[in-house]
Formats: C-alpha cells, structure tokens, sequence
C-alpha cells in the first residue's frame, strides 16, 4: 500500500514536471523564433521603417503577421480619422519575408518532438500529453509581445494635432499565435516523434 502510494506521488510529481517543461519550452520556442526571424528580416525592417520604428518592434509585427496575425493602424488628422490592418510579410517582395511563414510551425514541431524524446512519450495519448502544454509558454509570451509591440507617435502640422499607431491585433495574436499555433504544432510533432519511435 505505502510502495503504490509512493508510486502515485511520483507520477503526479513527474506529470507536473513535464508540464512546467512544456511550459517552459514554449517560452524557449517563442524566443527562437523571434530571434531567427530577426536575422532574416532585421535588414529588410530597417529600410522599410527607417528610425520611426524600434527595429524590435518592426521584426514583432513580421512575427505576427508570419502566424497570421494582420498589424492594426489607426491615425487621426484633426477631427478625421481612421483605421487599417496590414500585412507586410504580403506586402513584401523578398524571399526573407516569405520564409518566415515556416519559422513558427517547424519550431513547434521540433519543440514538440524533442520533448516526446525527453519524456519518452510512449503513445499519442503520452505524446498530447507532453506537446499541449508548450501552448501555456508560448500564449504567455505571444500576449505579452502583442502588448509592447505597439508603436505609436503625435504631432501637429499648422496647428492641428495628429497621431497615429500600430500594434499587432490582440485577440487573433493570443487566440490564433498564442494558443492555435502550438497546440496544433507543437502536439504535432510530439505526437509524430511518439508515433516514429514506437515503429
């Protein structure tokens, strides 16, 4: 009786283990991403944004927009305004821009994987098990990026006010980015590596 006591202990124990290194991976994955979209892009943002925009902040928007996630404008010229959404990866002629559509999910995928590896994930129940909760990290840092990635800027010409702002649209960067992205991708690959090391 003490021995399955202690045997339940210790798979509660390893469960909440792998979900806080899920967790954390999912952090890791969304850094990675950013960062090896930063080196194809960083280029290509400062000739398209100049010193108007923080370089980080102009890759953040290439980010999204390479999970689907379209850049909100608004400005406002006195008593007029209005608002846009954009999509610069669309917009973009250069293979670097493009090439970021693949960043996010073979990231996830590969993130998922290895820790189906690590954990020794010996069926798709297992595999979902260990790949889902990278979804917790990566909404965290995907919400939070959507919130500081926000660049905006007013004046005044001839005495009338003006402003404008871009940001990352919220709900689809947490719902879609934060959450559809590695769910899908991430359980993916933890279940593909499950699946291929039990053949």
């Amino acid at each position: 009786m003490a021995s399955q006591s202690a045997t339940a202990t210790g798979g509660a124990v390893s469960q909440r283990s792998s979900i806080a290194a899920s967790a954390g991976l999912g952090v890791l994955a969304a850094a990675i991403g950013y960062l090896t979209s930063y080196v194809l892009i960083a280029g290509e943002v400062r000739d398209t944004f100049g010193g108007d925009v923080a370089e980080w902040k102009g890759v953040a928007w290439y980010v999204y927009n390479a999970h689907m996630v379209d850049i909100e404008t608004s400005g406002s010229f006195g008593s007029f305004g209005g608002s846009d959404t954009v999509n610069l990866i669309a917009e973009s002629s250069s293979t670097s821009a493009t090439a970021l559509y693949v960043i996010p999910p073979l990231v996830l995928l590969g993130t998922g994987a290895m820790l189906a590896i690590r954990f020794d994930a010996a069926d798709i129940g297992e595999a979902v098990a260990v790949g889902a909760p990278v979804t917790i990290g990566y909404a965290v840092v995907v919400g939070l990026g959507a919130l500081v990635a926000e660049s905006s800027g007013e004046g005044a010409i001839f005495g009338i006010e003006i402003s404008g702002s871009a940001a990352p649209a919220l709900g689809p960067a947490v719902v879609l980015a934060g959450v559809l992205y590695p769910l899908v991708f991430a359980t993916a690959g933890a279940v593909l590596a499950a699946v291929l090391d039990g053949r």
